[in-house]
């Protein structure tokens, strides 16, 4: 997992050839003015789901308590306080169901180790290995969730 700012993503855009596009749609469009929903960037390979909902109990949110194996997530918040759980994959030792390769998640009833906030102007990396509950707060999250295929 990464926590940063997006005035850094000069340090990350070489820790995957797709990251560096991933980032140039942060800075290079007016997020606000962007459509709800999905938008392709590079087919499957890279694309973004824009996001305003209401914010959801830490309770609701930890039963979604995912990962995935198939893409890395990259969401970066611009609007409202999102406050994440947080554990190490290698750690999870409940999980529920089978992971779904249709929509690349596997849940975990394991709760996190600790918990984080994201203000507007921060992202957050989720690599395969971590496991997250997002979209924890109060009021609207506005948030754009890049989905980077991981291989």
């Amino acid at each position: 997992m990464i926590l940063d700012d997006l005035t850094q993503t000069h340090k990350y855009a070489s820790l995957h050839p797709r990251f560096k596009q991933a980032f140039e749609f942060l800075t290079t469009n007016h997020l606000e003015d962007l459509s709800l929903g999905k938008h392709e960037i590079d087919g499957d390979h890279l694309f973004a789901i824009v996001v305003n909902e209401d914010a959801v109990s830490m309770l609701a949110s930890t039963a979604q308590f995912e990962c995935h194996n198939k893409y890395i997530d990259i969401q970066y918040v611009f609007g409202g306080v999102e406050t994440i759980g947080y554990k190490h994959r290698d750690t999870c030792v409940e999980p529920r169901g089978e992971y779904s390769a249709e929509k690349d998640v596997l849940f975990y009833e394991d709760a996190p180790d600790f918990f984080f906030k994201l203000f507007p102007g921060q992202f957050g990396i989720y690599f395969p290995n971590d496991v997250h509950a997002p979209m924890i707060g109060d009021g609207k999250i506005r948030k754009v969730v890049l989905k980077v295929l991981f291989q």
